[in-house]
This record gives structure tokens, C-alpha cells and sequence, in this order.
């Protein structure tokens, strides 16, 4: 490991971050260096104004997928090398804010009935009765289900954060049938592969089920795990729960990222009154038929 590799380390595991973070981090920043053939340290604003237009405009990455670069290179520059006049050569690219489709309710009936087994059934049951993250999904332990207290745990979250989420009766029915047959000791979902039985599966396995059940029942949507997230947050908001505690089931830092929801929920878009009722308009049958085209 070189000298300024283990620096940068240092500084992600000393600011906790996670693991899977610290190695993208990592691999972003050798990639950097590895496009001018240099050491990063040796490579200056001209390098990095080229090599992000490179990202967007050559290899044609998403610039969702180029702020994640940004982040990188900021961090091994501002942080790690301590030249914070740096951070101004290194601007985020304008990334597009769209609002996800959301299955309505008969698509979410009718994506955990396309699941192939109980095993499916089960982890679709899981995503959509709690709103989890796949990673946390993958990861889930059967300690974590606490039926007692009706609770199920997500410890160790995004942000290394913990947090408690409600076990609904219908979702605990499904998860003790599960647990009849599969018998899983530390995971909830442990890997396939008889040789890896204590460890979970992969996140990748997570998207996989829902896209092979999307596939089976016909649903157009990109189906993927963050989809039937965002599918039971506005759910939870058009029966009424409010935004405070969606904002705390989810797990999200900032209630502004809880605020779309507002947005996808047709109980909330419909009771906006909107001023053109009030607007008193002669009736539409007395309107003339009959079309010119402007003159500019």
C-alpha cells in the first residue's frame, strides 16, 4: 500500500466511514491517477477540470455517477492533503432530481404473488412491510425480528445508524412460516451456497428477486428494491402518517429528502385547492370554434 493510499484510509476509517464507501473512494481516486499516468498528489485544477469533463462527455457516465467521483477527489484533496483551495476546481455536475414511478398498491399485490417460493415471497414481504434499504434487507439477522414488542431492528444502517421499525401481523405471519421451513440461524436471508450458509446474501440478490418478479407479473416499472421503498413511504403518507415519522421509519437525515413523497402522493396532490376553481369564466360552449395562427 503506498504512502498516500494508507493517508487517505486513515482519514475515511477516522471519520467512520463505510466500508463499501472507502473502497469506492479508493478505487475513484486510483483511477484518477491512473488516467494521467502520475501520482495524485502531483496533478493539479487542469487535471481535474479535464478529467471531469472526460467522465460526463467521453466515457459518458451519469452525473449522478460523476458526483460520486467528485466526492471522492474532493475528499483525497481537501481532506487528505489539506488543500482546501482545491475545492473549487472540483464542482459538483448538475444532477436531474426526478420523481420515481411508484407501484400503486395492486402492483405491489401483485409482485410478491409473482415470487417463485417462500423464500422470495418472504424478502419481497420484508421490502415492501418495512421500507428497507437492500443492504439492510441482505444483511437482516432473525435476532433482529423482535415479534414481543412487534419490532423489527435495523442495526447498523446507513450512517451506522440503528433504528426500529414496526412488525406488522401479516408480515410476522409470513416470516414464522419462513422460519418453519428454512430454519435460518444468524440471517435471516443466508447465502444459497451450502459452503457460505452463515452469510448473507448479496445486495445484487436483493434487486435480482425483484426484477425476476416484476418480470413474472408483467410490470413494466423499473422494479428494483428502492422503487418498492419509495412505493411503501407514499403509501404510509396517503394513509395519513405524517411526514416526521415516515422521515424516522426511512432513516433519512434530512426531512427535505422525506419531502418528496408530498410530491407522489395523489391524497395530498388532490387536496390542493387549486385557484383556477375560483376564477368566474364564461362557459366553455360560448367559446368560438375557431383557430388563427398567431401573428408574432
Amino acid at each position: 500500500m503506498t504512502h498516500l493510499r494508507k493517508m487517505m484510509l486513515e482519514e475515511l476509517q477516522r471519520r467512520n466511514y463505510s466500508d463499501r464507501t472507502i473502497r469506492y473512494y479508493l478505487r475513484f481516486v486510483e483511477r484518477f491517477a491512473q488516467h494521467f499516468g502520475k501520482s495524485p498528489d502531483k496533478l493539479g485544477p487542469d487535471h481535474l477540470r479535464s478529467y471531469q469533463a472526460y467522465l460526463l462527455k467521453e466515457r459518458k457516465l451519469s452525473p449522478g455517477s460523476v458526483e460520486n467521483h467528485i466526492c471522492a477527489l474532493r475528499f483525497f484533496f481537501v481532506r487528505t492533503l489539506g488543500r482546501h483551495e482545491f475545492r473549487q476546481f472540483i464542482p459538483f455536475p448538475k444532477v436531474p432530481r426526478k420523481l420515481p414511478k411508484i407501484l400503486s398498491l395492486e402492483e405491489v399485490a401483485r409482485l410478491i404473488e409473482a415470487s417463485s417460493d417462500l423464500f422470495q415471497r418472504t424478502l419481497l414481504m420484508v421490502l415492501y412491510g418495512t421500507g428497507m434499504r437492500r443492504a439492510e434487507v441482505a444483511r437482516l439477522k432473525v435476532g433482529d425480528i423482535d415479534s414481543p414488542r412487534m419490532v423489527i431492528h435495523v442495526v447498523d444502517g446507513k450512517g451506522h445508524k440503528d433504528r426500529d421499525l414496526p412488525l406488522s401481523p401479516a408480515l410476522l405471519e409470513t416470516l414464522r412460516a419462513y422460519w418453519r421451513w428454512l430454519k435460518p440461524r444468524t440471517y435471516l436471508f443466508p447465502s444459497r451456497n451450502y459452503r457460505d450458509r452463515e452469510r448473507p446474501i448479496s445486495n445484487k440478490t436483493v434487486w435480482l428477486v425483484c426484477k425476476k418478479a416484476a418480470k413474472q407479473a408483467g410490470i413494466r416499472k423499473k422494479v428494483g428494491p428502492h422503487l418498492v421503498r419509495h412505493s411503501w413511504a407514499t403509501h404510509l403518507l396517503e394513509a395519513g402518517t405524517d411526514l416526521r415519522t415516515i422521515q424516522l421509519l426511512l432513516g433519512h437525515e434530512d426531512l427535505e429528502t422525506t419531502a418528496q413523497y408530498l410530491h407522489l402522493s395523489q391524497r395530498h396532490l388532490h387536496q390542493i385547492s387549486n385557484p383556477i376553481e375560483e376564477l368566474k369564466l364564461s362557459r366553455i360552449d360560448q367559446s368560438r370554434r375557431l383557430y388563427h395562427r398567431p401573428r408574432s
